[in-house]
């Protein structure tokens, strides 16, 4: 627990997920740490659309396939409304696309769902203070999808004070002409901005380069 949530007290957990079993499994799991708290359970999306901005939880675990609207749908639907709380999509199938639409919708994590408890618990916590969880197997396969050499953690990439704006307001979501129009330049500018962080990141497009950034902590 950070030294923050230790003052403010456990972090409070809302659970999102259809299926009973591994809803009340979840909430027995989080109960045995003694800096956690579940507020909250949904049993689909649309229900979990009203429960999240009513209890406003510190983290929204999220199960990806749900009946009536799915895990991407609640992630875009509450961004859209300014409630979108540190999210980690819990799901079965180890999918490079799912973490790819999921951290563009606003996902703070990505998880299977037989992780340990340990590591569930650790990117709960990470989540919960600002960072970013990515399930390291996935991450790793993300690396090869270019067939470009790995970039490790360590590896050190240079980015211009612009270019690292780019970037941020890529990982939000924003086409080209969006952030030319937010940062005053033109459409053709901002590709050769585009184009430059893909090269030095060595991506092949704009998802992989925000991928690449959270992995090195660019962002």
């Amino acid at each position: 627990m950070t030294a923050a949530h230790a003052a403010a007290g456990p972090i409070r957990v809302c659970i999102a997920e259809d299926q009973t079993l591994v809803r009340q499994g979840l909430r027995s799991m989080l109960g045995l740490s003694s800096d956690m708290q579940v507020i909250a359970e949904a049993e689909d999306g649309v229900q979990a659309l009203t429960l999240v901005p009513a209890v406003r939880p510190d983290v929204l675990l999220l199960d990806y396939r749900m009946p009536h609207l799915d895990g991407l749908g609640v992630l875009r639907a509450l961004a859209a409304q300014g409630a979108l709380p540190p999210t980690l999509i819990l799901t079965t199938f180890d999918d490079d696309d799912l973490l790819i639409q999921g951290v563009e919708a606003g996902a703070r994590g990505y998880l299977l769902k037989d992780v340990s408890l340990e590591v569930l618990l650790q990117a709960i916590r990470t989540v919960a203070s600002g960072g970013r969880w990515l399930q390291p197997v996935s991450t790793e396969r993300v690396r090869g999808l270019d067939g470009a050499a790995p970039v490790r953690a360590e590896d050190h990439v240079t980015l211009t004070e612009r270019e690292q704006e780019v970037l941020r307001l890529m990982a939000g979501g924003y086409s080209n002409r969006e952030i030319a129009g937010l940062i005053t330049t033109t459409e053709g500018t901002i590709k050769g901005y585009v184009s430059n962080i893909l090269s030095k990141m060595g991506v092949r497009d704009r998802t992989r380069a925000v991928l690449r950034a959270l992995e090195i902590q660019l962002l």
